[in-house]
């Protein structure tokens, strides 16, 4: 039995059916489910699915940094709220900058200074109050720069947390992508015991390859082990393409979570 929540990110698997079949499979199989960018979605037929959702982009643009960027980021976070209301998701999803394209930001950047980072503070924190004036949590996530995502500002799990805990609010917590943190900084037991009660939820997938655990070199057992003895029981979220058949991919995950 698992100590954890588990939900599977439904744009990443049963890649061959429409998603809302996606959504229905992966609810079938007892999984909460996770959408990126809910513009794209039928938002309708996403609810008669009856699925429990866990997670979803939580802005359409916008950066943490310029004036214009974070009117931006919080204008279209507003409009995200009453969609994530409607499809019952608790917790939406930010990143260090918009992402195009790819994964690609919008806007790359080659240095971090210390207005931008001041800049950022300042924004998370307007997101948080929108977070709390609604009853729903945002969640910044750690992205890797070496191999997805080059150009993105604030991309390691340690700058994430840096931004969460310099906001200190319950409506402002990490997205922790084990996967990214993989690439980007390694020692992630370490790193989730640092992170602690700032996680909001964690992602994972395997390095090399994204896809579900056992396919590469991060030992998930482990991992969860150690997120039990912590105290952690809230969602591990499969953020990852499946290695060959979908389901056994699912499989896979949960076995990796279960002690």
């Amino acid at each position: 039995m698992s100590p954890f929540t588990l939900t599977v990110c439904a744009e990443m698997v049963f890649t061959d059916l429409p998603l809302v079949e996606r959504v229905r499979r992966i609810d079938a199989l007892g999984f909460g489910v996770e959408i990126w960018d809910w513009t794209t979605k039928d938002v309708d037929a996403l609810v008669a699915t009856g699925a429990s959702f866990s997670s979803m982009t939580g802005y359409v643009r916008g950066t943490l940094t310029d004036p214009e960027g974070a009117d931006a980021l919080l204008a279209t976070a507003a409009e995200s709220v009453p969609v994530a209301k409607r499809l019952g998701i608790p917790r939406l999803n930010l990143h260090g900058t918009g992402l195009g394209e790819g994964g690609l930001p919008v806007t790359p950047v080659t240095e971090v200074t210390g207005p931008m980072w001041v800049a950022a503070v300042d924004t998370l924190r307007r997101v948080a109050a929108l977070g709390e004036e609604h009853d729903v949590v945002f969640c910044l996530e750690n992205l890797n720069t070496a191999v997805d995502h080059p150009g993105v500002p604030f991309a390691k799990a340690a700058d994430t947390l840096a931004l969460v805990e310099a906001v200190d609010s319950p409506h402002l917590k990490m997205m922790l992508d084990l996967y990214h943190a993989q690439i980007g900084e390694g020692n992630l037991v370490e790193l989730c015991r640092r992170a602690g009660s700032a996680i909001g939820e964690i992602q994972v997938a395997d390095v090399p390859g994204r896809c579900e655990p056992g396919t590469g070199e991060i030992s998930y057992p482990a991992v969860a082990r150690a997120l039990a003895e912590m105290g952690y029981t809230g969602v591990i979220g499969l953020e990852a393409f499946a290695s060959g058949d979908s389901e056994l991919a699912l499989r896979r995950f949960r076995e990796a979570f279960t002690l």
